[in-house]
């Protein structure tokens, strides 16, 4: 495949829109969501991101257009005897125009999260994966870790 011409960089309010933009492409392409609030739900993503500062997005742009997108959730954590400041970090929805997939995109992505997790001196950062993505992730340098355990509403 040929290369392409990728910038990557922290989002701003300004690309709300595009952002969910690609929400929406997710769930009605990937997921088979049917509505038509599309309007609605950009002004609501628009409102989250302001209220929400903890959730850090990034924006893969290529030819001018927002192509994916990535975004790190910052969490406080209870401090200890010895550490008052403790920060984890949690990835959550990446998504890549699937035109753009396997052209290193994600990869682009991950590593300005996993950058700024690094510049944020981070504890741990966390990802919940779709089963199709989780080799992405490990070449990405994701491990699997037998301490990490989940639960989920409902099971």
């Amino acid at each position: 495949m040929a290369e392409i011409d990728v910038t990557v960089r922290r989002a701003s309010d300004a690309d709300a829109p595009a952002l969910a933009g690609l929400r929406w492409r997710r769930a009605t392409q990937d997921h088979g969501y049917a509505g038509d609030n599309l309007d609605e739900f950009v002004a609501t993503l628009a409102d989250w991101m302001r209220d929400h500062p903890q959730h850090l997005a990034f924006v893969a742009e290529a030819a001018g257009e927002v192509v994916g997108m990535a975004w790190l959730a910052v969490l406080d954590r209870v401090p200890t005897a010895d550490r008052y400041t403790r920060r984890g970090g949690d990835v959550q929805s990446v998504f890549v125009v699937p035109e753009l997939r396997d052209r290193r995109v994600g990869a682009l992505l991950m590593s300005a999260v996993l950058d700024e997790a690094r510049h944020l001196r981070l504890e741990h950062v966390t990802v919940h994966s779709s089963p199709r993505a989780v080799p992405f992730y490990e070449r990405n340098g994701w491990e699997h870790d037998p301490e990490w355990l989940s639960w989920a509403a409902g099971a």
